[in-house]
């Protein structure tokens, strides 16, 4: 499993992805999930995958290939975000469709899902979320965000922080947050955390980090928003209905 997270903001677009995969409590790998296609000037796009790794590389990979090929519609030629979520979508549908019935003569999960966003040209940013069949949806104003892998943990965080106004150093804030209770809470997900923060029409992607375990700032971080939240439950008012005890029974 993994967890991967990216906002749509006003100021830009933020990415952020985990890089454990696991088949089993023995079988644990680290693979980057994030993939990032720039020309400075001209468009950014990044991809954000989930699932099964075989074919979540394999159809980006397929994506990269016909890029480089000197005829046809391909990422490099596209003249809107729209465009690359479909052929990402075209992708996919052409891994499964090839895959697919030796996966399933072993019971193999194919599940997967992509976030793929950026800007091409004066287009404005956009987000979009492709599901394993290739469909997809676009992200919005009063929905910024998709979640991908394992989005419960994370969620209520950015669900209280974040709108298409929050400020980008807020928004690195709430993200790594989000990381950091979802890692808590379960094993499969873990460093390292790969980050990328695009700015709105600067068509370039400068400010890329990997995250690594001793990280002083993700550290720094963890720490004060765990002591934060006890200190904030401890000063919650208890319930005024309640007669419960206020410590363990005599002789306890």
């Amino acid at each position: 499993m993994t967890y991967c997270l990216a906002l749509k903001l006003t100021a830009g677009l933020i990415f952020a992805s985990d890089s454990r995969t696991n088949a089993g409590v023995d079988q644990v790998a680290c693979f980057g999930k994030m993939r990032h296609f720039v020309r400075a000037g001209e468009r950014c796009i990044v991809i954000l995958s989930s699932g099964n790794l075989s074919i979540t590389q394999s159809a980006v990979n397929l994506l990269e290939q016909r890029g480089q090929l000197p005829d046809g519609r391909h990422l490099w030629n596209a003249a809107s975000m729209f465009d690359i979520a479909l052929m990402l979508g075209e992708c996919l549908r052409e891994v499964r469709e090839r895959d697919g019935p030796y996966l399933l003569q072993n019971q193999i999960d194919m599940s997967v899902n992509f976030i793929v966003g950026g800007q091409i040209g004066a287009e404005m940013p956009r987000l979009f979320m492709i599901y394993s069949e290739g469909n997809f949806i676009e992200a919005t104003e009063s929905t910024p965000f998709f979640q991908i892998g394992e989005t419960k943990y994370g969620k209520p965080i950015i669900d209280r922080v974040i709108d298409a106004s929050t400020s980008m150093p807020d928004a690195v804030k709430c993200v790594l947050v989000s990381f950091d209770s979802t890692m808590r809470s379960n094993i499969s997900v873990g460093m390292p955390i790969d980050l990328a923060c695009y700015a709105r029409n600067s068509l370039d992607l400068q400010q890329i980090h990997h995250i690594v375990d001793g990280d002083a700032y993700f550290n720094d971080l963890s720490q004060r928003w765990s002591e934060g939240l006890r200190q904030v439950f401890s000063a919650l008012p208890a319930p005024a209905w309640s007669d419960l005890p206020a410590s363990k029974a005599p002789g306890d």
